[in-house]
Order: structure tokens, then sequence, then C-alpha cells
């Protein structure tokens, strides 16, 4: 296989570049350095503290946010380097994707946009553009990360089945091959990862899953049967999927490339369908894992019992930063000169990880002032 990217793929030469200009790296290219930036910065390092399915501290074994991120980026470079596309950019698109997310999870998302409804609202891939382009502040030249424009319309335009954000603010139809596949990558890893987490969690039993079709192909693919330790056999199982559905989205989106022939990287911009896509049959299968998780994970009592408290627990600290703001640092608190003060306070609690969150609203309960 060629290293030579493919003529439609996102080329250094041919970016529309940072909003800061910068000097060339002597040794690392500019989509490598957002890659870097990414990692290196704050947001990233927090995403080891918030919730993936299950908390954070629950158990050592199950996913958070940051485990996933890094596993996205694993599966999508898989992908991009097969495809001829750019490995650098497709990493810092994939390891940013969730930067935005609150602490937990979708219930944290869900609790933020309505306390934000007559603000705004919230919405985790905008908050990723915020924090990128904002929040983070490692440099004195200039705010934010001063990631590519390609990189930040990436993350403008991440879909997946739980992710359709509309942003106004960058003009393309669609968003690079490099960005799609991370959108494809983010829906293999979390469907998968989340199936062997409840199944480790013993949430997701084996009655319910033989009616699974791409969990009963995966388990004879690896003969599950003669894999005694159950552990490895879950883990084995979900790994299965992972490579049937990954070899299908390079095979698939290869022939769907082939066919529609983009000459350029505008070509890709003006197509209103995503290249990068699983076969007509791999995507019913993944469907159907998606309704099955639905139903017998994220519905599940045990995951609930906690969710349904989250909103109770973000209002209070909301109300309370938003009565007090000098209990934020005093990084946000200057930006309450530029921005209004309630989106100042999400973007505040919308960094946390879930640990400090909870440590804050046992302060604000304890109603003792000196211990915030």
């Amino acid at each position: 296989m060629s290293d030579e990217l493919a003529p439609y793929a996102v080329a250094e030469a041919t970016s529309r570049g940072r909003i800061a200009p910068e000097k060339p790296h002597p040794y690392r290219s500019d989509f490598e350095r957002d890659r870097d930036r990414i990692i290196h910065c704050s947001a990233f390092r927090r995403l080891e503290g918030k919730t993936q399915v299950f908390s954070p501290g629950l158990d050592d074994y199950y996913r958070t946010r940051l485990t996933h991120s890094i596993e996205v980026a694993q599966i999508a470079r898989t992908i991009a380097k097969n495809l001829r596309l750019n490995t650098s950019l497709t990493e810092a698109i994939s390891l940013a994707h969730d930067l935005g997310h609150p602490p937990f999870g979708h219930a944290g998302e869900n609790a933020l946009n309505h306390l934000m409804a007559e603000f705004g609202g919230f919405e985790h891939n905008r908050q990723t553009l915020r924090i990128v382009e904002i929040l983070e502040h490692p440099y004195p030249n200039f705010t934010g990360l001063n990631l590519m424009y390609e990189t930040r319309l990436g993350l403008a335009k991440h879909r997946t089945t739980y992710d359709s954000p509309e942003c106004r603010d960058f003009p393309e139809k669609n968003c690079s091959l490099e960005g799609q596949i991370a959108d494809i990558a983010d829906r293999i890893a979390y469907n998968c990862h989340d199936l062997e987490d409840g199944m480790r969690a013993g949430i997701i039993k084996s009655p319910p899953l033989k009616n699974l079709k791409i969990f009963n192909e995966a388990s004879d693919r690896i003969n599950a049967k003669s894999i005694n330790d159950p552990a490895i056999r879950k883990t084995k199982t979900a790994k299965a999927i992972i490579d049937t559905l990954v070899s299908n989205c390079i095979d698939t989106s290869s022939k769907t490339i082939e066919n529609i022939s983009p000459q350029n990287l505008n070509d890709i911009y003006k197509h209103p369908e995503n290249l990068v896509h699983l076969s007509p049959d791999s995507d019913k299968k993944l469907i159907e894992l998606e309704k099955f998780l639905m139903q017998n994970l994220y519905l599940h009592e045990s995951v609930k019992k906690t969710m349904d408290k989250i909103e109770t627990w973000l209002a209070t600290i909301f109300e309370k930063l938003y009565q007090e703001p000098q209990l934020m640092p005093n990084y946000f608190q200057q930006l309450t000169e530029k921005y209004p003060l309630q989106r100042i306070v999400c973007d505040y609690i919308a960094g946390m990880t879930d640990s400090f969150c909870l440590k804050l609203l046992e302060k604000i309960e304890s109603k003792h002032p000196d211990n915030l």
C-alpha cells in the first residue's frame, strides 16, 4: 500500500491553516501539532474522570471518556491509513471529539441543556469547539489551541446516532473523509465497548444476546464455546465485532470512493452524504446492537438510578455559582466580561469531572461557606 495521500485527502499544503498564523515546526506537521496539543490540554486529561456509561471509580475495568477517545483514535487511524488519508488529522479529530462532554455522560448533557434552555442550550459538540477555541488557554499569544481549520471543521460536523449538531460557522456541506472516519470509528467503538462493559458489569446477560446477529457471528468467529474464562470470552467477542466492522468499513468505503471518483478535497466537501460508511447489511446489524444497548444497558434500572439524580445535582451547583461567581476560578470570572454569566457557569460545570462535581455538591449542601 502506498504511503502517498489520496488527492482528496486533507494535505498541509492545501489547508486553510490557523486563525493565528504560526511558524512551521521543524519536525512535526501542522496536524501532528494539533494532535499533540489536544493530548496535552487539560480538557483531555479530565476525560479520565468523566462517565462513559459507568461512573469512574465504580470499577477500574470500565471505560471512561478518555479510554474511549483513545480507542476511537486507534480504530480511526487504521481506517485512514488503509484509505490513504491524513492519519494525523484523523487522530486529532478522534481524540478531541468528546472534549465537550460534561460530567455524568449524556445525562449530564441533558441536564445542562435544560438549565441553559433560555440561553442557547448545551450540546457537547458545540462545547468541544468552545474548549479548543476559547476555554483552553496554554498560549500567551492567542486563546484556545489555535487548531487547523480542518480539525475544527471535523469537530463541528461530528455526527453519530446520538450526535447531530447544528453548526453554522462552517459553510461546507460535509467535512473531510478524515472527519467522516472519526464519526464511524466513534460509533463502532462505543457500541462494542459499551457491550463489553455491560457484560462485565453483569447487566447484559447471555439469553438476550442470543437474538443479536452481530454478537452470534462474532462468537462463532472466535469459537467462544471453547474459551472457558468468561472475561476473556467477552473481550474477544467485542474485539471480533470491532474487527469485522472496521474491515467492512474499509472495503465498503473504498468501493464508494472509487465509484464517486472525487478529484480533490472540494469534491468531498460538496458531497452531501458520507463516503465513509458500512455496507447496508453491516449497518443493519449495528443498528440492532444500538437498539439492544438502549433497552438493555442505557435504560437499565441500575444505570438510570443514578442518572435520574443528576439534573438536581447540576441545578444545585449551577444556581450556587450563578449567585456567587467568585467561587469559580479567576479565568472563568474574567470571561464573564465578554460572555453571559450563564454560559460561563455552564462552561465551568461542563469541564468538571464526576468526582469534582460531587465534591463541590457536597460542600454546597453542607452549608458551610468556608468549605467552598
